[in-house]
């Protein structure tokens, strides 16, 4: 996630504020396969960071 600007700590964090329930393997496997939509989850969890 650090070329989104976040580190994983930070990512994870706002992953929990956006109510956005997905385990590690999911993320890894969405970053890998469908990087478009591992991006929209980056793109929620840094909202719902700067809410």
């Amino acid at each position: 996630v650090r070329p989104f600007g976040l580190t994983y700590s930070r990512f994870i964090d706002g992953l929990g504020k956006a109510g956005v329930a997905v385990d590690r393997k999911v993320l890894s496997d969405l970053a890998i396969r469908e990087p478009a939509a591992f991006e929209a989850i980056v793109g929620q969890a840094k909202a719902a960071l700067a809410a």
